[in-house]
């Protein structure tokens, strides 16, 4: 097909009578013909009853109009073999029906919709331009203004500042393998000196940005994604894209190459809001968790969280013995002790004792139980568990050797107490294996928001992994300190 300059194609000049514009259409039937340029079509699904709906188009005229098209699901296998992407077609004999009133995609009050006469071929040998394709951008004043609503899906373009997490001056790396079992991705963006944004990117939205990040020999800046839907998640503004989202890079369309030039003629911009402020905790209640975790956009997350101890978990151990080196849980070999992480290098391997606790906690009457592992146990208590441990087989030497240590007063007296807890939601969450919530730091009452960032990970992912593997059940989170488990928890010294 030729193309003229500035993104217009030629096509023929030869008019039909019966030819409308979209500007000129209005409700019912009409047996009049449209041209216009196919810019995308997708499946749409009822995603309550898992049910076709139908197929949706993006249309655009020669005068630039843009309309939305449907075809029903009964008549998709005799239009969708001759339609293509990009291509310029004409429809003879169609019904002009009301738009939907949410998760619009153009500003039209009315929809094409193919009827059981309509005839679709492809518009050749013309000369009359028709646009390539056409967008409507938000700025982040107007998603925020229009939140929640689930009505006109607009599109967003700006610079990401970070990809899953990832530094976007850092190069970094996609797991392909992860983002399709995740199915989605998480990019912060940010459009001109605008607030940075989270925008969620799913399903094929998400294979398309894997796809085109990685084409690209140099690390891409510049991102354009079409019809996103706002929501608010803790509080905060989130986009996420939709079946109909297209994705597009720094020099793939003429809105992105005048973004990157923009962007190039304001290199402070990109520095301007420090990358580690973009995943700020949010601060959501203990109700508020749940309801996040049981949304279908929802995905690893912390989250900042005011409660009250009302107990301390009885029915399992409150600390497990680790490996010295990684923090995985340790087993009983012949004459040492076995760090069960195939992974850790540590040959002569010494137990010491690490928080795995779990407290239950309320706040506005909802109730929640969570994990203390590791180092946060001490944040709590003030004393680590191999401390803790010590003392009491110190105080209490002649224990059998099955014997375990109790629940500390340490752990106890923290109940009535209220604190600051920052909290971690997993896959584990989502999937339904644990309800209950891994904290990851402890902060005073006072303290202001802080990053994902800053806490540094001292949840250590081993540890997780000891908690999710073997305090699924009562019996799977029973400690033991026999034979050589209890000579190492006597001799553990007091970590820094």
């Amino acid at each position: 097909m030729a193309m003229k300059p500035h993104g217009k194609s030629i096509v023929s000049s030869d008019y039909d009578e019966k030819v409308v514009f979209f500007k000129d259409l209005s409700l019912g039937h009409q047996e009049s013909q449209l041209r216009f340029r196919l810019i995308h079509f997708w499946e749409a699904w009822n995603p309550l009853k898992k049910t076709l709906i139908g197929m949706e188009m993006l249309l655009i005229d020669e005068k630039g109009t843009l309309i939305q098209g449907f075809v029903s699901p009964g008549r998709i296998k005799k239009y969708l073999p001759d339609m293509k992407r990009g291509f310029v077609y004409k429809l003879n004999n169609f019904y002009r029906s009301r738009n939907k009133a949410v998760f619009r995609v153009a500003d039209h009050t009315v929809t094409v919709s193919f009827s059981w006469n309509s005839e679709l071929s492809v518009f050749r040998d013309c000369h009359i331009p028709f646009d390539e394709d056409s967008f409507r951008f938000h700025s982040y004043e107007e998603f925020q203004a229009n939140c929640n609503l689930k009505g006109d899906l607009y599109d967003v373009v700006g610079h990401m500042k970070l990809v899953n997490g990832q530094s976007i001056v850092e190069a970094p790396v996609l797991d392909e393998v992860e983002i399709a079992k995740a199915r989605r991705v998480l990019i912060h963006i940010q459009s001109h000196d605008g607030p940075v944004m989270k925008l969620y990117l799913w399903d094929q939205a998400a294979r398309d940005f894997c796809k085109k990040f990685k084409s690209y020999e140099r690390t891409p800046t510049v991102l354009l994604v079409t019809t996103v839907n706002t929501k608010t998640l803790g509080g905060t503004l989130a986009l996420t894209s939709m079946s109909s989202s297209r994705v597009f890079m720094d020099y793939d369309v003429q809105p992105t190459i005048d973004y990157f030039a923009w962007l190039g003629a304001n290199p402070d911009i990109a520095e301007q809001v420090n990358a580690e402020i973009v995943t700020k905790r949010e601060t959501m209640t203990i109700g508020e968790i749940f309801s996040y975790i049981k949304q279908e956009t929802a995905k690893d997350a912390f989250f900042e969280c005011t409660a009250t101890i009302d107990d301390v978990v009885h029915g399992s151990s409150w600390y497990y013995i680790a490996c010295s080196g990684c923090h995985s849980k340790v087993s009983k070999g012949p004459t040492s002790l076995i760090c069960t992480n195939n992974k850790c290098e540590k040959v002569n391997v010494s137990g010491v004792a690490q928080y795995l606790s779990k407290i239950s906690v309320y706040d506005n009457g909802d109730q929640a139980v969570f994990v203390l592992l590791g180092d946060v146990g001490r944040e709590l208590t003030g004393k680590p568990a191999s401390e803790l441990v010590r003392s009491y087989f110190e105080a209490n030497g002649n224990e059998g050797v099955n014997h375990e240590a109790p629940v500390p007063e340490a752990l106890i007296s923290t109940i009535g107490h209220k604190h600051k807890f920052c909290v971690k939601v997993t896959e584990h969450n989502f999937s339904g294996k644990t309800r209950s919530l891994t904290v990851t730091k402890i902060l005073p009452l006072d303290t202001p928001p802080a990053t994902e960032s800053s806490e540094g990970n001292k949840t250590t992912a081993a540890s997780e992994e000891t908690f999710i593997n073997h305090v699924g059940s009562a019996e799977g989170s029973k400690r033991t300190c026999d034979g050589t488990d209890l000579e190492e928890a006597k001799r553990l010294k007091r970590e820094d």
